[in-house]
């Protein structure tokens, strides 16, 4: 057997594909040529989330061109809040709270964690999020980043372990 034998186009073509696939995925999330949305849908722990942009007729906008950085909360986020609450929000009468409440998870640009700092930093609604980074981790406002860097297309999401409630108005 000559030592080229682990050089065969197909041994390499194997090597390029499970390489691609490592790339590709990372905690069982997608990375890279889906949007935020499909992204998001792919991912199979923002089932809430995604109704609830749906319900908010947001889901065109983070399918735009973008770039945009989404704290994304988990479905077990949603389902810390307080028994109802989601059912609430996605009936038709509060599809406007609803926007607010999820344009308070966007921030415009595209924002990866190397480059995170403390800082306040304005949302897709006008308000500002409380961004402090510190040896136990990111914090917005009162939710823990529990996975950074789930890449889209049009930007990348940040996970978080509670929903962003919009300060009063």
């Amino acid at each position: 057997m000559n030592s080229f034998s682990n050089k065969t186009p197909h041994n390499m073509i194997k090597k390029l594909i499970t390489l691609s696939v490592v790339a590709l995925s990372f905690g069982g999330m997608a990375f890279a040529a889906d949007d935020i949305v499909d992204t998001a849908k792919s991912a199979g722990v923002f089932k809430t989330l995604t109704a609830a942009l749906d319900a908010a007729d947001k889901t065109s906008m983070l399918k735009e061109e973008g770039p945009y950085t989404v704290f994304a909360p988990s479905d077990e986020a949603f389902a810390k809040l307080p028994a109802g609450t989601v059912e609430d929000l996605l009936k038709p009468e509060n599809k406007e709270k609803l926007g607010k409440i999820l344009a308070y998870h966007v921030l415009a640009g595209k924002v990866m964690a190397a480059d995170v700092k403390t800082m306040m930093a304005k949302t897709a609604n006008g308000a500002e999020l409380d961004i402090k980074v510190s040896d136990a981790g990111v914090m917005v406002n009162n939710a823990k980043v529990v996975q950074a860097d789930v890449k889209a297309s049009n930007g990348v999401i940040h996970v978080i372990d509670a929903v962003l409630l919009p300060p009063a108005n």
